[in-house]
């Protein structure tokens, strides 16, 4: 079992039932999935990026990603309709907290000039998004054999009603947020 799941039953729930006061386990928030996703502009002249962005995301996530085309053509960005754009990948249940332990422990520290992570990244329902701007920060990628950097965006979607609920259990979890300014 994966070793964030067990802190999550024995440590962050009881402590968030404290806090909250939430009569009921279930009302409990926590972690429904985590989603990554990547923006492949340059894949529509280059296929051979689209190969190689597949293969970093498989690494980085542990599973296969889905394949994201353009619905409609956009001239200015020289993008048609079908067209691949993006990558995307959902992970749940053992995989998630799995990912969770190594971007809190692995990847998050490997940072250059990290100063924690921003605060105003909740969207008003409870879930947080963050960036990353390369993938050669993730332990699991070879940075000999990079050709292009390429960012990657994670969103946390947890059953919390509230930012403040989110934010608690996230930092219980162990994720470095900046000081609220």
């Amino acid at each position: 079992m994966a070793r964030l799941k067990d802190t999550y039953k024995m440590k962050i729930a009881p402590s968030l039932r404290q806090t909250y006061g939430y009569s009921s386990p279930m009302a409990t928030p926590r972690l429904q999935k985590i989603v990554l996703s990547m923006g492949l502009g340059k894949a529509v002249q280059d296929k051979k990026f689209m190969e190689l962005a597949i293969k970093d995301m498989t690494v980085i996530a542990g599973q296969k990603p889905l394949v994201c085309v353009a619905k409609k053509s956009v001239s200015n960005f020289k993008v048609r309709a079908g067209d691949k754009t993006g990558l995307k990948v959902t992970l749940r249940k053992d995989r998630m907290y799995e990912f969770l332990d190594r971007l809190i422990n692995l990847t998050i520290p490997r940072v250059k000039d990290f100063r924690g992570l921003n605060p105003k990244g909740f969207d008003g329902r409870g879930n947080y998004s963050m960036g990353l701007d390369e993938q050669s920060v993730f332990p699991e990628i070879d940075p000999a054999r990079i050709e292009h950097q390429q960012g990657l965006n994670i969103t946390f979607v947890t059953s919390a009603r509230s930012d403040d609920e989110a934010r608690e259990m996230l930092r219980l979890f162990g994720m470095p947020f900046k000081a609220m300014s």
